[in-house]
């Protein structure tokens, strides 16, 4: 079976066992093109298997959510839960609720969950949910029956101990809030079974920042062993949920000037700059109003094109902070041929294959999701750490937390990514790293 561990017959197999999940390949493709050459370097790990192992979710759980609408009609969602790895932790990963969602994207989220905890040096192992319900559009009465019928189900596979799932894409403080109103009536107990909760009932500090901040402290960190930083440089943001709002935060107290944000429907592009005030008005209209963001574009006579990414806006750094694959080969080519210098990214898997081949080429500084947006995932497990004692830390202790932890991700990808001549493979380094780790602890527990 483990005879050919070239990747071309790892991925051939693969494919075959998970059929049309062709997010789950990408992810997994990304990984073994580093992991399957350390792999055969180091033959313990070959003689265990645990390359077959890690790439196989310890359980997909895949049930019905029955709800009814304002209307009354009966609606009906699949929800999911894929725990992949508890080797060094509880399942750890957020709840997903967006209409694209499906068990390939659910899978490779898992997937790369695995690494980004790993990386974090927290207890974490990894785990990734979700439904395809859409909140958009719905009311707030018809998301809490949503959440509520969802949790009736999820609550048999999740614990403090066992599984702890955070929010995601569509699932943000009032999700979680009636899903964990729900646990918490059906398990009787107040436990930190959820994280992202409100600070009126267990939630951390800065969690909603976290993922942002944590990717542009990334890029800081990236810049700085290359003898620069963000202050003075332009820089192209996507997306206008909370990563690339906060990640646009922490930017601009860096010294950065933000150019562009996006939504679905498209890009505003901002020559003088997202500054404090503006981005205030962009989080009221995002998280209050639920509004698009061509809303900024007639309040402060910028620049709006619908249906475009902001990829060909020349800049020195760019951010993806919107969602996976949404920065293609064409664009990454552009964002060169413009100059940019780094890319750092808030989303999961924003770039393409292509793409990334595209900036190693060019010898771009690129840090993956994996590396630079755990700062999410980090700020939840300080926020388990906080629900297990029974007690909050200050906002600043948390954030000098947070940068700790992204520098410490940041010299293990430069450690395991250098190429000796001062160019670092980001993506090679966060494998490795992220890889070591949990396949230790697999190796510890014997054939399991």
């Amino acid at each position: 079976m483990y005879d050919d561990l070239s990747v071309a017959h790892f991925m051939e197999g693969l494919i075959k066992r998970n059929s049309g999940e062709t997010e789950f390949h990408q992810a997994v493709y990304e990984f073994v093109a580093d992991a399957i050459p350390f792999i055969i370097e180091h033959p313990h790990y070959r003689k265990a298997g645990i390359i077959q192992r890690m790439t196989e979710p310890d359980r997909t759980i895949i049930f019905r959510v029955v709800w009814e609408d304002d209307e009354g009609h009966i609606r009906v969602n699949r929800g999911y839960r894929v725990q992949f790895n508890n080797s060094i932790g509880p399942y750890k990963g957020g709840l997903r609720f967006h209409p694209s969602v499906n068990l390939s994207i659910l899978k490779f989220l898992g997937f790369e969950q695995t690494f980004k905890n790993s990386l974090t040096g927290l207890p974490m192992g990894a785990g990734k949910g979700g439904s395809d319900f859409n909140p958009k559009g719905k009311s707030d009465r018809e998301v809490m029956r949503f959440c509520q019928s969802f949790m009736t189900e999820l609550a048999f596979h999740i614990g403090e101990h066992t599984d702890i799932p955070a929010g995601d894409i569509g699932v943000g403080a009032r999700e979680i809030s009636f899903l964990f109103g729900q646990y918490k009536r059906l398990s009787r107990e107040f436990t930190g079974v959820l994280t992202g909760k409100s600070l009126e009932f267990g939630g951390s500090l800065i969690r909603t920042e976290a993922t942002g901040y944590g990717n542009a402290y990334f890029m800081e960190e990236m810049l700085k062993l290359h003898g620069t930083s963000i202050s003075g440089k332009t820089c192209t943001v996507s997306g206008s949920g909370n990563v690339a709002l906060y990640c646009a935060e922490k930017i601009t107290h860096l010294g950065g000037k933000v150019l562009t944000l996006s939504d679905s429907s498209g890009f505003i592009y901002d020559p003088e700059g997202i500054d404090a005030e503006k981005l205030a008005y962009v989080i009221d209209l995002k998280t209050v109003q639920r509004g698009r963001i061509s809303e900024y574009a007639k309040k402060y006579n910028c620049e709006y094109h619908a249906g475009k990414r902001p990829w060909d806006i020349p800049c020195d750094l760019a951010f993806p902070c919107a969602t996976q694959n949404e920065l293609e080969k064409s664009d990454a080519e552009q964002l060169v041929v413009n100059g940019c210098q780094a890319v750092s990214e808030g989303a999961n898997m924003p770039s393409s294959a292509e793409a990334i081949e595209v900036f190693h080429k060019a010898k771009l500084l690129y840090a993956p999701g994996k590396a630079s947006n755990a700062g999410g995932v980090a700020v939840s497990g300080l926020e388990m750490t906080q629900n297990s004692i029974r007690m909050s830390w200050g906002e600043v202790e948390l954030e000098e937390r947070l940068r700790e932890i992204i520098k410490g991700i940041h010299r293990k990808c430069a450690k395991h990514g250098s190429d000796g001549n001062g160019y670092v493979n980001y993506v090679k380094g966060a494998n490795i790293a992220g890889f070591v780790k949990v396949a230790d602890a697999m190796l510890a527990y014997g054939v399991a």
